[in-house]
């Protein structure tokens, strides 16, 4: 008992620490960033800057929403409900959560593509594709739990009925 609640503390711990990493990103790191990027790349409009700005800041909506899904997930790992209704919702939620996610990173690479040629930077265009294909591991690895959920589900709706 004790090493399952352990378990599912730590996760949440983890969690907590996620979500407070990628608000100090959002809060401290992307302003100094773009008021960088402007100024040393005036050549490249700064409307495209600001949009790129904007799709990571709006890639954060859906992070946020994964995050307390899998807070959920884990309270109803702790109350003995994961093999229920409700935790199937979980992760068709953290499945299309990482489905926006991806395409919110698939959208500035454009952006990132026109950078890179400007600044001789092919390594770039590489980093970005992996960035924009994390979420979609993710958001597969959602997708599989929440089949595996479902006939767990499933065959715990038999095995009541046969009782």
């Amino acid at each position: 008992m004790f090493m399952k609640r352990g378990s599912t503390w730590f996760l949440r711990g983890v969690i907590v620490l996620m979500g407070l990493v990628a608000l100090a990103v959002c809060i401290f790191a992307l302003p100094p960033i773009a008021r960088g990027a402007a100024i040393e790349y005036p050549i490249i409009a700064p409307v495209w800057l600001y949009l790129f700005i904007g799709g990571l800041y709006l890639s954060v909506i859906p992070f946020f929403v994964a995050l307390l899904q899998g807070m959920k997930l884990l309270h109803y790992i702790d109350t003995n409900t994961s093999f229920s209704p409700v935790s199937l919702k979980a992760l068709r939620i953290i499945k299309f959560s990482g489905i926006a996610i991806s395409i919110c990173y698939a959208a500035g690479i454009p952006y990132l593509f026109y950078v890179a040629d400007f600044d001789d930077a092919p390594g770039l265009i590489l980093l970005s594709v992996a960035f924009a294909c994390v979420p979609l591991v993710v958001a597969t690895f959602a997708t599989v739990l929440q089949k595996l959920f479902q006939s767990a589900l499933e065959i715990k709706s038999e095995n009541d009925l046969t009782v």
